[in-house]
């Protein structure tokens, strides 16, 4: 594990990334994880289990601290709105620094919505996971304004959900998803509330619903696609 920092308008992020583990093939996506709301204690450590996990698979890894959480500068805000350009400025450094030229996107609760406000403000982001994206009527009060740009985007989506989720029905994430754009699979987790799903007892779960679908984005990738293309140039 390595910790960097990464600035974003003025504020400095706390970044850390997890390579590969010796010995294992490296997979050609970078993932790049954003933590719960953190305005209710959410940081990137939450994540650290999850990251260990995808980098013994041979994922490049990377969690941070948003604004105002864990050992990153300036202050949250209430719905996420800022948050959007830290998760934008930590695309930007690993496509410049690993480099990565191929991004997923998981957000874990509110950051789901968060992480899907910037899928369409990252060329190299290539697919996107929500682990219990809140699109129930109350968290839409805070959230909701980042359900549009996330539901529109024409890149693969992954929405994974507890059956009991408190802030969001079945009945609900089915209803949102009719609107959303380009491929879409769900995952529901019988009988699993939205805090259970976050816990360590299902990182094992996550990691293998995160890993398929990685997989699966790898597999559908057009030829076109490589690295040496994505970072030419239009002449």
């Amino acid at each position: 594990m390595e910790f960097t920092t990464v600035e974003a308008n003025g504020v400095a992020l706390s970044v850390r990334l997890f390579r590969p583990n010796a010995g294992v093939e490296p997979k050609s996506l970078t993932l790049i994880l954003v933590h719960q709301y953190s305005v209710l204690g959410g940081c990137q450590g939450l994540l650290k289990g999850m990251a260990n996990m995808l980098a013994a698979k041979g994922f490049t890894t990377i969690t941070f601290d948003m604004r105002g959480a864990g050992r990153s500068s300036g202050r949250p805000s209430i719905t996420g709105s800022a948050e959007v350009q830290d998760v934008i400025a930590v695309c930007k450094w690993a496509v410049d620094k690993l480099p990565a030229p191929s991004i997923l996107l998981i957000g874990s609760s509110a950051g789901a919505p968060i992480a899907g406000s910037a899928i369409d403000q990252v060329k190299e982001v290539v697919g996107y996971v929500s682990l219990g994206y809140p699109f129930g009527i109350l968290a839409s009060v805070l959230f909701g304004r980042h359900n549009k740009a996330c539901l529109q985007s024409e890149k693969p989506k992954l929405f994974v959900m507890g059956t009991s989720d408190g802030f969001t029905s079945v009945k609900q994430l089915e209803n949102k998803l009719k609107t959303a754009a380009g491929r879409i699979e769900t995952k529901l987790v019988p009988g699993v509330g939205h805090f259970q799903l976050e816990g360590p007892d299902y990182d094992n779960l996550m990691i293998d619903y995160v890993t398929e679908f990685a997989d699966s984005i790898v597999q559908n990738q057009p030829e076109a696609s490589s690295s040496s293309d994505l970072y030419s140039s239009a002449d």
